[in-house]
């Protein structure tokens, strides 16, 4: 069988792009690969990359110089978790408390990893995660 390497894009929707670019480059740090009027593209690590829609723009296909892109769209309390040390969970703590994001959650998991769950200025859910969270990781 085939198999799959690893997830490359990861998408999260939103009614207003550039309060979800502050959020997303203040907060997070996170640097913006390419910034178009329906789709902030983000560097995730240097191995990632999440791509934050405009909710609704990208609902219909998109031509494309050599192919299509089937529409999609996503709303509700979407899910996306972000891998960080152990040594910087205090640390990410800290800077969320430092721009007011409160935390909802926090998970010790079995292996030893632990999570913390906070939400962006749209209502996805976001967890930043150290090792130890499943087998793999």
């Amino acid at each position: 069988m085939p198999r799959l390497n690893r997830i490359i894009e990861t998408s999260l929707y939103v009614e207003d792009l550039d309060r979800a670019a502050r959020f997303y480059e203040a907060v997070l740090g996170l640097e913006a690969l390419l910034k178009l009027e329906r789709l902030y593209v983000y560097d995730v690590g240097g191995a990632n990359v999440l791509l934050v829609f405009k909710r609704g723009a990208s609902a219909e296909d998109m031509a494309m110089p050599n192919g299509l892109i089937p529409g999609h769209d996503a709303s509700g309390r979407i899910h996306v978790c972000f891998a960080i040390s152990a040594e910087e969970l205090v640390a990410w703590e800290t800077r969320l408390a430092e721009h007011h994001i409160a935390i909802e959650g926090r998970v010790d998991w079995p292996a030893g990893g632990k999570s913390v769950y906070f939400r962006d200025t749209d209502g996805n859910m976001l967890e930043l995660a150290t090792p130890g969270m499943w087998r793999i990781y």
